[in-house]
C-alpha cells in the first residue's frame, strides 16, 4: 500500500498550484487524507485534511484560499491552492491515516513527499 504525490513547483505571488495524491492499496474510502508541508530546517506544518465522511479541515493560514477534494472512485485527492503568498519554499507531503486528528498532528500511516512548492515574490 502506498500514496504518491505530484504537482507543486514554482509559481509567482498570487498564482495557483494544484497538488495531486494517488492512493494504492490503502483504505481510501475509510481513511482521512490530507497534506502537510515542511520547509527545510523548520517544523512540519498541517495544511488540510478530509475525513472519510467528507468533513474538511484547514490550517488557519489557508484563509479560504485552498480547497481539498477527494475522488473516491479514482482513489485520488487534490489540493487546489490559489492566491499563493511568498514564503519559504516547502516540501508538500500527502498523508493518509485513520483520523483527521492524526494528520493535523503531522502523523500518517502512509505518506509521500512531493515536489518543492516555491512562491516567488
Amino acid at each position: 500500500a502506498q500514496v504518491t504525490e505530484s504537482g507543486g513547483g514554482l509559481v509567482q505571488t498570487g498564482g495557483s498550484l494544484r497538488l495531486s495524491c494517488q492512493a494504492s492499496g490503502v483504505s481510501f474510502s475509510a481513511d482521512a487524507m490530507g497534506w502537510v508541508r515542511q520547509a527545510p530546517g523548520k517544523e512540519r506544518e498541517f495544511v488540510a485534511t478530509e475525513a472519510w465522511n467528507g468533513d474538511k479541515y484547514y490550517a488557519d493560514f489557508v484563509k479560504g484560499r485552498f480547497t481539498i477534494a477527494r475522488d473516491i472512485g479514482a482513489e485520488s485527492m487534490t489540493l487546489q491552492m490559489t492566491s499563493l503568498e511568498p514564503e519559504a519554499p516547502a516540501f508538500s507531503y500527502c498523508f493518509s491515516g485513520p483520523r483527521p486528528a492524526m494528520i493535523r498532528a503531522g502523523q500518517a500511516t502512509f505518506s509521500c513527499q512531493g515536489p518543492l512548492v516555491t512562491v516567488s515574490s
